[in-house]
């Protein structure tokens, strides 16, 4: 193979990779270069010239005349008088030889490892092009067509044919993709892995969700409503916060847009998650209250050390603040960023109630704890319950759910 065919063939094969020609003259140079080294231990002496579009290839050793019996005669950069005259007879001490090197003169398997090398060198650049591109989307919505369905991930290929992988803890639990369905995420990371650029997408990350508001609400695009914070129970139920900094502007009004239309958009999207739009407010009890919402709150005691709230609301309220499967008291602790307890406001039907607190020399602490985070903190508001409606509302274990039950029953036979 000569250079003319070497070095059209592999122009030909970079621009159909769409690489820039300046950056396809310096991987030629480099591999060449790379070539020159192995057979004669260096490049210094040596210029490379390339014109990639006519598939030329010249390369020149140059060295300095020295005369025959010179010490420095056996340096890389020098060549006697002699073995210059051999080249040109009129060549004299102190000039420079410009000596061709042919590539046939490298050898048949040298210029085979080299167009091997190159085409090695461009596959390495395309790996690092999509990963460099990929990795400034981190964080950006994008869509791309499902072509796999794995056990444990989704693959999904973009409209250049690069491979993406949307894993199964990165799906909404009710996603149901079928092969050619076209699927909407964010890019969630980028990585490497065995020099091969790993593209990961994520539904389930709150970044989506505002992303998807800044889709479908003009105001949060263009600035006029700032997200202040999302917290998520991907596919069940979600929490946004927002706030706007134009008084005429009602930031939770213009989210769920006229009829939900706004709204409801980002629910069809999400798989009919239940999303919460409130007023972000730097007054803490009227934060909670609006966190806790649908539920009514009573009254709320703050200890700011340890980062915890007690809530008090009516009796018929609790089961709303706490909410289907304990969503909605996670979601709102978590927006506000305080540890919720719930309590009830005793009637006085209830006042011979019990204080779950009252048996903590029979009930462990972390026990009592589980049940107060739910709204559990009288005798009888835990002898109310079924079993079952326990271990479905708690982290309790059947046994000392059991325990539990018959320590409280005691207190009321006596």
């Amino acid at each position: 193979m000569d250079a003319k065919v070497l070095i059209e063939s592999f122009a030909e094969f970079a621009r159909s990779k769409n690489v820039d020609r300046p950056t396809m003259i310096r991987i030629l140079e480099d591999v060449f270069r790379a070539m020159i080294r192995k057979k004669y231990e260096t490049d210094e002496n040596f210029d490379v010239t390339i014109n990639a579009d006519k598939g030329d290839l010249e390369i020149l050793r140059i060295r300095e005349i020295v005369d025959d019996n010179s010490e420095d005669i056996w340096d890389f950069d020098k060549i006697s008088l002699s073995d210059a005259q051999k080249i040109e007879p009129d060549f004299e001490v102190g000039e420079e030889v410009y000596e061709k090197i042919e590539l046939e003169e490298f050898g048949r398997r040298a210029v085979m490892m080299a167009r091997q090398t190159l085409i090695q060198r461009i596959k390495d650049l395309e790996k690092d092009l999509l990963f460099n591109q990929y990795e400034e989307l981190v964080g950006e919505i994008i869509s791309a067509e499902v072509y796999q369905i794995l056990g444990r991930e989704v693959l999904l290929i973009d409209g250049e044919g690069n491979e993406l992988i949307l894993p199964k803890g990165e799906q909404i639990p009710k996603d149901r993709f079928r092969k050619g369905d076209t699927a909407r995420a964010i890019v969630h990371k980028v990585e490497m892995v065995n020099g091969n650029p790993r593209i990961i997408l994520s539904r389930t990350s709150p970044i989506f969700l505002e992303r998807l508001f800044e889709n479908e609400v003009p105001e949060v695009f263009d600035g006029l409503i700032t997200i202040r914070k999302i917290v998520r129970e991907p596919g069940e139920r979600a929490k946004v916060a927002v706030e706007s900094y134009d008084d005429r502007i009602d930031p939770v009004g213009a989210c769920v847009g006229m009829k939900g239309s706004r709204i409801h958009a980002i629910v069809r999207e999400l798989q009919n998650e239940n999303i919460d739009v409130i007023n972000y407010t730097d007054n803490l009890e009227l934060y909670v209250a609006r966190a806790l919402s649908p539920a009514k709150v009573s009254s709320i005691a703050a200890d700011a050390e340890k980062k915890r709230l007690s809530v008090y609301l009516k009796p018929d309220q609790v089961s709303m603040a706490i909410g289907k499967g304990g969503f909605n008291i996670r979601l709102a602790s978590r927006l506000v960023g305080y540890e919720i307890d719930v309590f009830r406001e005793l009637s006085d039907a209830e006042e011979e109630d019990v204080d779950i607190e009252e048996f903590i020399d029979e009930i462990d602490n972390w026990v009592i704890d589980e049940l107060k985070k739910t709204g559990l903190d009288t005798a009888k508001s835990v002898l109310s319950l079924t079993k079952e409606d326990l271990l479905r509302r708690t982290e309790l274990e059947e046994e000392t759910i059991d325990e539990v039950f018959k320590i409280l029953k005691q207190e009321f036979e006596q």
